[in-house]
C-alpha cells in the first residue's frame, strides 16, 4: 500500500486520514493543518520525510510564471528541501492543468458567462496561468495584487499590467518573502479595505483561495460566481448564506473526503515513483482520461444560477420624452417652444448615459439576467436629420460603454435599429454582440393577433388554437411578411399570399409547403386580394409601401384582427379611426419573468417591456451572445426560435398595442360588440327578397395551393 502525507499551512479543521483505491492501487491518506505555523510545517516535513512515498504541502504558494519571468518561494523550496529524498509537490503542475480544464468546461456549462465578464483576480500573479486562459473570454480583469501585497491604493487592469508589477515587485518581495514590503499606517488600511470591499462587489466573477473569500460578506458576494477551490459541505454552505451564485472549484473530488491538488498530485507521484518534474504531459492526460473527471461546479442555493448581463439602447421619442430626463426636466416645464428646439438638437450630440438598471429577470431555469438601460441623445427627428454615420458613432460609444459595464450581448431600440444598414455596420464595428429585436417583434405581433382572435370569440380555435379560419399576409413576399406566412401556415387554416410579385409568390409557395404539407395556400395578387378580403378573419400586413395606400380598410369584415406590422405604418391613426369594429394591432408587449426593477419606459408594470428588449433579455438568459437580428430581413426560423426560447424563460404575452396605445379588455369587448351588431346589420342587407332571387355570375377565383 501507498501512502502520502499532505502538511498544509491550513487549518487543522480539515485534518483527515482515510484509505483509498485511486488509478488501481491502494492509497493512505493522512492531511495535518498547522494553521499558518511555518514553523509546525517544518517540524511535520522532518517527521514525515522517510515514513511515506510522497508529500504534500498544501496552502504555500507554488512557484510561478508571470510572462516570461520566473517567481521561486523561498519558503516554499525550504519546505521541499526537508524533505529529502521523499517525493514532494505542492500541486502546481495538476492545478495548472485543473484549472484552465475547470475554467473552459465552466465558460461552456454556463453558457459563456464569462463573455465580457468583470473578473476579479485577488492575486493575479499566482494565477496568471488561469488570468491567460480568462484574458480569452475577456479583457474586463483587475488584479489587486498591488493592495494585498504592498497596500498601495490601485488595481491593475491587464495581462501587461501584471507582467510589469510582477517583475518589478519581485526585489522588493523578497525582502519579505510572503508579505508586504511596508505595512500601511491606520487609515490606509480601512481604505484599501473599502476599496477591495467595492471592487469585490462591483465584479461579477472572484477568483481567489477560500481563505480569502472569507473575509466578505453577504454585501459583496451576493450574486457573484466565485473561482476557488478545496470546497467541502462546510465551505459550500457558508457561500451559501454569502448569497454566492456559483463555485466553480477548481480541484478533483474522488474521494468522500475533500482534499487538495497536492494531495492527489502526491497520490500520484507516489503511484509513479517519480518527481513532479519528470511527470510528462501525456502522463496527465492519460489519467485524466481513465479517471473520467467531470468539472466541479456548485450551485449553492437551490435553483438560482447565474446572473448574465445585457444592455439596450433607447433614445427619447420627442422632446416630451426629454422631461424624464433629471437635468432637463425643470427645463422642459418652464422654457419655450423655440429654446426646447435648441435644446433637442444638442441633446443629440451629448455622449451616452446609463438611464436605468434593470434587475430582478429570473428565468424558470433559474438563470437570470440584469442590465442597463443606455440613453443616446437624440429624437427621431434629429437622427433622421443626420447621416447614418452620425448614429452609429453614438451606439459605438454606447457599446463601448456596455462593453465597461460587463454587459454580454447590446440591443437596439426604436429609431436607433432602423438607421442606415439597420444594425450591420453597428455589429461589425462593436465591442460586443448586436441585435435589432425585430425577430420578436414580429413573434410578439402576430402573438398579439392570435391572443386577439381568441379574446374577441368571433372565430374557432380548434384544437392546439389553431385559427379556423382565413388569414391574409399583405405584402407575402418581403423579409417580414414571408416569416409571418411561414408561421401562420402551422396556425391558420387557409392562409391567403398576398404580393405583386407573381414569382416570388410561387417560390415561397413551394417553400411553405415543403415546410407545412397540410397547409392550404391561396396566392393573389393585390388586385385580386381585393375582392376576397372581406372574407378574412386575420390580416397582416407587411409591405414596404412608404405610405402608400396598400389596404382599404373599410372592405374588411366587421371583426377582423389586423396586424400592421410594416413600418412606417400600412395603416395610420386616421384610417384605423373610420372602423371602430376592426382591432388594428402595431406590437404585442412582452410580460418579463420575475420582479423588474427599473425606471419607467412607457408601461406602469416594470415587468412589460417591448419586444425588441425582450429579444435581448431572451438571448441573455439563453446565453446565446450572438449578432441575432441585422439588417432589413428577418429569417423566419429566428423568429419562430425567440418565441421558443421567450416560452422556456418564461415570457409571456403581456399587452397588445395598437396606433393608440395598449388595447383593454373593455376596448376589446367594444370592438366586439360593434362587430357583432355590424355583422347582423350586414346580414339583414343582404337577405335577398325570395320573388326578386337571381342568379349571379361565377367570380374568378384565386389560385389555390396546398390540401385542405
Amino acid at each position: 500500500m501507498k501512502s502520502v502525507v499532505s502538511i498544509s499551512l491550513g487549518p487543522g479543521s480539515m485534518d483527515t486520514d482515510f484509505r483509498t483505491r485511486f488509478l488501481d492501487h491502494d492509497i493512505k491518506v493522512v492531511r495535518i493543518g498547522t494553521d499558518k505555523d511555518f514553523k509546525a510545517a517544518e517540524n511535520l516535513v522532518r517527521e514525515w520525510q522517510d515514513r511515506v512515498d510522497a508529500i504534500g504541502l498544501g496552502m504555500v504558494q507554488d512557484h510561478y510564471w508571470v510572462g516570461t519571468n520566473h517567481f521561486h518561494q523561498h519558503d516554499t523550496a525550504r519546505l521541499e528541501k526537508l524533505a529529502g529524498d521523499t517525493l514532494v509537490t505542492t500541486g502546481a503542475r495538476l492545478r495548472e492543468i485543473v484549472q484552465e480544464w475547470s475554467l473552459r468546461c465552466a465558460q461552456d456549462q454556463l453558457g459563456h458567462f464569462f463573455n465580457n465578464a468583470r473578473v476579479l483576480f485577488l492575486s493575479g500573479t499566482t494565477n496568471y496561468r488561469m488570468a491567460s486562459v480568462m484574458n480569452e473570454f475577456t479583457q474586463n480583469l483587475s488584479f489587486a495584487d498591488p493592495v494585498l501585497q504592498f497596500g498601495t491604493p490601485g488595481l491593475l487592469h491587464s495581462l501587461r499590467a501584471l507582467e510589469l508589477y510582477a517583475a518589478g515587485s519581485q526585489p522588493a518581495m523578497r525582502l519579505r518573502p510572503g508579505k508586504g514590503m511596508l505595512r500601511s499606517f491606520a487609515p490606509a488600511r480601512l481604505a484599501n479595505r473599502l476599496l477591495l470591499n467595492k471592487e469585490v462587489r462591483d465584479a461579477d466573477v472572484v477568483v481567489a483561495p477560500y481563505h480569502q473569500l472569507e473575509r466578505y460578506s453577504r454585501a459583496e458576494l451576493d450574486g457573484k460566481v466565485v473561482l476557488t477551490s478545496t470546497i467541502s459541505p462546510e465551505r459550500q454552505e457558508s457561500l451559501r448564506e454569502k448569497g454566492v451564485r456559483v463555485v466553480v472549484d477548481c480541484s478533483i473530488q474522488l474521494f468522500g473526503e475533500t482534499v487538495g491538488l497536492n494531495v492527489v498530485e502526491a497520490m500520484i507521484l507516489a503511484i509513479l515513483g517519480k518527481p513532479a518534474s519528470e511527470v510528462a504531459q501525456d502522463d496527465y492526460l492519460e489519467i485524466f482520461a481513465n479517471l473520467d473527471l467531470k468539472p466541479r461546479i456548485l450551485y449553492p442555493i437551490e435553483g438560482k444560477r447565474q446572473i448574465n448581463r445585457f444592455a439596450f439602447v433607447i433614445h427619447p421619442l420627442s422632446q416630451k420624452y426629454l422631461a424624464n430626463v433629471k437635468p432637463l426636466e425643470i427645463l422642459s416645464k418652464v422654457s419655450p417652444p423655440a429654446v426646447m428646439d435648441v435644446v433637442e438638437k444638442a441633446v443629440a450630440y451629448t455622449p451616452p448615459m446609463v438611464y436605468s438598471k434593470v434587475e430582478g429577470i429570473s428565468s424558470p431555469t433559474g438563470v437570470e439576467a440584469k442590465g442597463w438601460l443606455i440613453l443616446v441623445g437624440g429624437t427621431p427627428k434629429q437622427i433622421m436629420s443626420h447621416s447614418p454615420e452620425f448614429t452609429y458613432r453614438q451606439l459605438l460609444a454606447a457599446a463601448e460603454m456596455a462593453k465597461k459595464m460587463g454587459a454580454q450581448i447590446m440591443g437596439l431600440g426604436a429609431f436607433t435599429k432602423v438607421v442606415g444598414d439597420a444594425g450591420v455596420t453597428v455589429a461589425k464595428r462593436a465591442p460586443l454582440p448586436i441585435t435589432t429585436g425585430n425577430s420578436y417583434s414580429a413573434s410578439g405581433a402576430l402573438w398579439a393577433a392570435h391572443d386577439a382572435v381568441a379574446r374577441l370569440g368571433l372565430v374557432k380555435l380548434e384544437k392546439g388554437k389553431k385559427i379556423k379560419g382565413k388569414v391574409m399576409v399583405v405584402g407575402a413576399t418581403g423579409a417580414i411578411g414571408s416569416a409571418c406566412a411561414r408561421l401562420l401556415a402551422r396556425t391558420a387554416q387557409e392562409v391567403h399570399l398576398v404580393s405583386p410579385e407573381s414569382a416570388k409568390l410561387l417560390v415561397l409557395e413551394k417553400s411553405i409547403l415543403k415546410e407545412s404539407p397540410g397547409a392550404k395556400l391561396v396566392l393573389a395578387s393585390y388586385a385580386d386580394s381585393d375582392r376576397s378580403i372581406g372574407d378574412m378573419d386575420m390580416i397582416v400586413t407587411a409591405t414596404s409601401g412608404a405610405g402608400k395606400k396598400i389596404l382599404d380598410i373599410m372592405k374588411v369584415k366587421p371583426g377582423c384582427v389586423i396586424t400592421d406590422v410594416a413600418r412606417p405604418l400600412d395603416l395610420p391613426a386616421e384610417e384605423v379611426a373610420k372602423r371602430p369594429d376592426v382591432l388594428v394591432i402595431e406590437s404585442g408587449e412582452v410580460y418579463l419573468p420575475g420582479e423588474v426593477r427599473m425606471k419607467q419606459i412607457g408601461f406602469e408594470d416594470h415587468n412589460v417591456v417591448y419586444a425588441c428588449l425582450a429579444e435581448t433579455i431572451v438571448l441573455t438568459l439563453e446565453g446565446r451572445f450572438e449578432n441575432f437580428t441585422l439588417g432589413r430581413s428577418i429569417e423566419w426560423e429566428k423568429v419562430h426560435e425567440i418565441y421558443k426560447l421567450g416560452l422556456k424563460h418564461g415570457m409571456r404575452l403581456a399587452a397588445i398595442s395598437g396606433v393608440n396605445g395598449v388595447f383593454s379588455d373593455d376596448d376589446i369587448a367594444r370592438v366586439r360588440q360593434l362587430a357583432l351588431q355590424a355583422r347582423k346589420l350586414d346580414k339583414s342587407k343582404s337577405t335577398p327578397n325570395p320573388a326578386a332571387r337571381k342568379k349571379k355570375p361565377a367570380r374568378k377565383k384565386a389560385v389555390t395551393r396546398g390540401k385542405g
